[in-house]
């Protein structure tokens, strides 16, 4: 079964959750079939709304798909998703595409890859950056590894959900990616945070610190997406300190692997880990700041 561009596809999405939810809606509104998959039953009832269709497990979601695509928290999830007994690779049919937009480890990437190709599946690694806004919007950045033909194929669908799609080398290239995203990512937050408080302790009118800092060269998607929230100490979550977490656990693992040096890096994902510690791990990763707001005794 090969996946033709610009036709209507017959999607299972696995996983509707705060991003794979909007991801899924918006293949519906670009005219495809898209059957959805959750554990919880809302959001599969929210897709069924929108247009798509219910699954109440795995297998149905991917008895008739041409792509599958899965949006799930972590590498358990996903093993269990893909590679389980009656996950995934056990019900595709061969020469479906299977894309893993979830932030996983590369090494995961490469196991999951491999076990479909033993059942004849192709596999891309697809994760993403935006956040809860850029998946409600459809401008997310979509870093994507596998071979060139398989992502030609799949760009198509993927323009449906963001703005910035790129191809960046074979298997296991796109979490390398996403991995140095969130390192890039968790850094900004952190200096950002500080740079409030220290702008707070020097009684600066915040709104005119940051239009300059914004126009300047401290300027930011993370200045711009997270200045309104951190003033307003509003931490819902679009992205939670958990996952942050998670991805900069990936990010020290592999930078060690690989004998890369994280000086900068380590910090901060020790100052995660102490948001974690105080209770913040259920807040929007902005909420680095009430660590830095605990250290000036705020």
């Amino acid at each position: 079964m090969s996946v033709t561009p610009a036709r209507t596809r017959r999607i299972a999405f696995i996983g509707l959750g705060i991003m794979g939810g909007p991801m899924a809606g918006h293949l519906v509104k670009a005219g495809h079939q898209v059957t959805g998959f959750d554990l919880f039953p809302e959001p599969v009832e929210r897709l069924a709304a929108q247009g798509g269709r219910a699954a109440a497990s795995v297998a149905e979601a991917v008895a008739d798909a041409e792509v599958v695509i899965t949006m799930v928290p972590a590498d358990p999830h996903v093993r269990a998703v893909v590679l389980g007994d009656d996950g995934v690779l056990a019900h595709a049919a061969p020469g479906t595409l299977l894309i893993d937009m979830s932030s996983i480890t590369p090494g995961t990437s490469l196991d999951v890859a491999a076990a479909a190709a033993r059942v004849g599946v192709r596999t891309l690694d697809a994760p993403v950056s935006g956040g809860e806004a850029g998946a409600v919007e459809a401008v997310l950045s979509i870093m994507v590894g596998g071979a060139a033909a398989d992502f030609v194929e799949a760009r198509p669908l993927l323009t449906a959900l963001g703005t910035t799609v790129v191809h960046v080398g074979p298997t296991g290239a796109g979490q390398t990616v996403k991995a140095a995203n969130q390192l890039v990512v968790a850094g900004h937050l952190q200096i950002l945070a500080e740079a409030l408080v220290f702008l707070r302790k020097a009684g600066v009118d915040l709104g005119s610190a940051l239009d300059v800092l914004g126009g300047g060269l401290a300027g930011s998607t993370v200045l711009t997406r997270k200045r309104a929230a951190m003033v307003a100490h509003d931490f819902t979550p679009g992205f939670r300190i958990d996952l942050h977490h998670k991805d900069m656990g990936i990010v020290t693992e592999t930078a060690r692997a690989l004998g890369a040096p994280l000086p900068v890096g380590s910090l901060v994902a020790q100052l995660v880990q102490a948001a974690r510690a105080n209770g913040d791990g259920g807040l929007d990763h902005a909420a680095l700041l009430r660590g830095v707001e605990r250290l000036a005794g705020q």
